[in-house]
């Protein structure tokens, strides 16, 4: 088994791999999340870092060739680390019979982000040309979206809002509650207040999904609300069909295993409320 690795501190990321296995159901996935350790959103880009370096070697070891960071605050705090320093030092180029890639400057393995695919889509949706994020603390300190998106659309305005309650009214149940309004209007207002303009939001975070109700009541019907799964499920194809040596290596059964850092039963519990069903999780360690 050489199975697509997908990994998040937590839950949020089980959205990113539902759209995944919608639009590619053939290929094998292993899941994990470090919800022992979770949030990542508010700790330090060292501390992100290490426990994210830990996943990635993890899931490498256990067979993935490929490891899609479903986790914005990893994929802001740790990804370029990661693909720059590590992997070459791990996984050194090895040249691939019949590969047009060339084997001196690509690692035998890939470690992908969330927050390029939806920077890459983003221009072609809006019209007034702003744009607004809201994540986690952490994302919005690390200005990755607003360097990712300069990158294919300079001449966008990008304005970020934390919201650091969010992914405790998800993990906690809370997201679908009249005690989440507060919080999902006041950082709403709190963005759209600092530029009007803006027609166009992402939800800069893989648990932000679970809100989307609540956000769209609360904002003008004319702004898009962009989440992140379907575009980085869109990517993931396109990336697959553009590197024949990655996706070759990957196995083909329509599997999927979960594991977690955490309590398994209450990690099966906590999958239906992203999936839509359960799953039966297995503890690992760090």
């Amino acid at each position: 088994m050489s199975p697509i690795g997908v990994f998040d501190s937590g839950y949020g990321g089980l959205t990113v791999l539902r759209e995944i296995r919608r639009l590619m159901p053939q290929y094998d996935y292993l899941y994990l999340g470090d919800n022992a350790r979770a949030p990542y959103g508010t700790r330090s880009f060292e501390r992100v870092y290490e426990f994210t370096l830990q996943a990635v070697r993890r899931l490498f070891d256990m067979g993935c060739p490929l490891i899609i960071l479903a986790c914005n605050t990893a994929s802001a705090k740790a990804l370029r680390t990661i693909q720059q320093r590590d992997l070459p030092l791990l996984f050194p180029p090895e040249p691939i019979e019949g590969s047009p890639e060339a084997p001196s400057c690509l690692p035998s393995r890939r470690v992908l982000g969330v927050i390029r695919p939806t920077a890459e889509v983003v221009g072609l949706l809006t019209h007034t040309r702003h744009v607004g994020i809201v994540a986690t603390p952490g994302t919005v300190s690390s200005c990755t979206y607003e360097l990712e998106i300069a990158k294919f659309h300079p001449d966008l305005v990008v304005t970020s809002q934390a919201c650091p309650m969010w992914v405790s009214l998800v993990e906690n149940y809370e997201f679908d509650t009249p005690g989440a309004d507060y919080f999902v209007q006041r950082d709403i207002q709190r963005l759209l207040q600092r530029d009007p303009q803006i027609d166009t939001i992402i939800l800069g975070c893989t648990h932000f999904p679970l809100l989307y109700n609540k956000v769209r009541a609360c904002t003008p019907a004319h702004i898009k609300l962009i989440s992140q799964g379907e575009y980085v499920a869109r990517s993931l194809v396109d990336y697959l069909k553009r590197h024949p040596s990655i996706d070759g290596r990957l196995s083909r059964q329509s599997t999927a295993q979960f594991f977690t850092t955490d309590n398994p039963e209450t990690f099966s519990s906590a999958a239906a409320v992203f999936l839509g069903h359960t799953v039966d999780a297995s503890h690992i360690t760090l």
